[in-house]
């Protein structure tokens, strides 16, 4: 590394995330600690879970600099998103009742309700699997976000970074499991707090001073002149960022564990700031990459994923900033990362392992499912590793699409309305699956095919990711009025 300071900076944060795990495990003693932490997390605890678990250095990274750059100050708006929408309400809506229903029910997975809402043992198997297997891009994506950090700012390899944030993340979950994270994530959400505001500190006073570079982006902003075409992308980030948590059972399962109602609405408020701080100042730093670059030509295939870290670097921060930064980034993809692995790993091992082959169900399975995480991080390590050329956003808004498109539906109606069939749900899941699907399926076959002025379709993830929202739910209500008809007549 370029500097003994930040080197120390980042090995006080291992020390205390080895410290908080070391006594999360001794907390961590069955599959019910190990996945919701006995249901009595408090209010800070349980948002900044959420928080932390909803931003990473993808969103510092990946999305902050792609909106940033396309859009100028406009690009602020999916952080305003994520608090309203993807916090705000999202706690209104859906924590009260998923914490009420899941336990009365004894649910810890989202295939869980989905078997106990609809009575269909096949559509918590292929929730399991689309889960287990479309959370491993959007985790490989979280390591992606750090790649382009690590080789701007510092003189590490990209894949020496990326096996540290392996590594931490590992020791996290594998250790101590769901209170592990919880701890860890109160404490990464600090430090995450802290970072964001230090930071839009540095960054708008930088260069012309903040009145000058506010005026400047404004102008900049306007001599976009934005089409149609961009706003509808923008508006399409928007709501995929934000709409699409309440779909996500990672983010959801953050209120599985809330102790009480009381516990809930201060939650609400909590998240909410906390989102507002950190995803809109997030957004805001991105807003401003326009005043340090007028092209993309320098940096590594003109990817908007060096955004950021090109502009920390010639921001002329401190060096003790830069590292207070990186342990920001690294603590926000690490508590990430954990959230990811406990959701995708508990969920195969319950819902598919134990299901299909266990017969003794009141077996604890919480060693087989450390070993599933430990296995989780290592293919998200791989898929990072072998996926080099795929933009962040791209990456992450494939997973978002498929799985909230499939399954955002279904789980909050289920909410609210008992009258959905089998039908209505099998068909609402398959139909957001099959739609979200193009742009995965035109990437991974290296096809360019456009639609229309839009562009090109593998580009195309947060568009997709909505339409596949909208099909799924039009589709749970109307086959779900047509079969239960069809029920009462008979």
């Amino acid at each position: 590394m370029k500097n003994p300071v930040i080197v120390a900076t980042i090995c006080i944060y291992i020390v205390i995330m080895a410290a908080i795990s070391f006594l999360g495990s001794k907390k961590s003693k069955n599959m019910s600690d190990f996945t919701v932490g006995g249901r009595n997390a408090g209010a800070w605890m349980s948002a900044f879970s959420y928080g932390t678990a909803y931003f990473s250095a993808v969103m510092f990274i990946g999305y902050a600099g792609g909106t940033g750059w396309q859009y100028g100050i406009w690009g602020v708006l999916p952080g305003i998103g994520n608090a309203i929408i993807g916090s705000l309400f999202a706690w209104l809506v859906l924590a009260k009742r998923t914490r009420t229903v899941t336990r009365e029910r004894g649910i810890t997975s989202m295939p869980q309700l989905f078997d106990k809402s609809f009575g269909s043992r096949g559509l918590k198997l292929f929730s399991a699997i689309v889960i287990f297997v479309f959370l491993v891009p959007y985790s490989a994506s979280v390591y992606k976000g750090l790649t382009s950090v690590c080789s701007v700012l510092l003189d590490l390899p990209e894949m020496v970074c990326m096996i540290i944030i392996a590594a931490a993340s590992a020791i996290i979950v594998v250790a101590g499991g769901y209170i592990a994270a919880l701890r860890a994530d109160f404490v990464q959400g600090l430090v995450m707090l802290a970072g964001v505001i230090a930071l839009i500190v540095a960054v708008l006073n930088s260069k012309d001073g903040a009145s000058a570079n506010m005026q400047s982006i404004v102008e900049k902003t306007k001599a976009l002149n934005l089409s149609s075409t961009q706003h509808l992308g923008l508006w399409a980030t928007v709501l995929m960022t934000s709409f699409g948590t309440w779909g996500l059972p990672q983010m959801v399962h953050k209120y599985y564990g809330i102790r009480d109602d009381k516990e809930v609405k201060r939650g609400t408020v909590i998240s909410t700031v906390f989102a507002l701080v950190v995803a809109g100042g997030g957004y805001f730093i991105g807003s401003l990459s326009r005043l340090f670059y007028d092209n993309l030509d320098s940096f590594p295939n003109q990817s908007t994923d060096y955004l950021i870290p090109n502009m920390l670097k010639d921001a002329n921060i401190h060096s003790i900033l830069v590292g207070v930064i990186l342990v920001l980034l690294i603590a926000a993809s690490v508590s990430t990362l954990s959230s990811i692995t406990i959701t995708a790993s508990s969920t195969f091992t319950m819902d598919i392992v134990q299901d299909r082959f266990i017969k003794d169900k009141s077996k604890d399975i919480s060693v087989l499912t450390k070993g599933v995480c430990f296995a989780f991080v290592v293919i998200s390590f791989l898929i990072a590793w072998l996926g080099e050329g795929t933009p962040i956003l791209d990456m992450m808004s494939y997973s978002w699409g498929i799985i909230s498109g499939s399954f955002l539906a279904p789980y909050a109606v289920s909410l609210y309305w008992k009258k959905i069939t089998k039908a209505g749900a099998w068909t609402s899941v398959l139909g957001g699956f099959i739609t979200a699907l193009p742009p995965l399926a035109a990437k991974l076959v290296g096809s360019d095919i456009k639609l229309g002025s839009l562009g090109e379709i593998h580009k195309l993830g947060p568009h997709f990711a909505c339409l596949a929202m909208i099909v799924s739910f039009v589709l749970l209500f109307a086959v779900s009025a047509l079969t239960q008809k069809k029920v009462v007549e008979e």
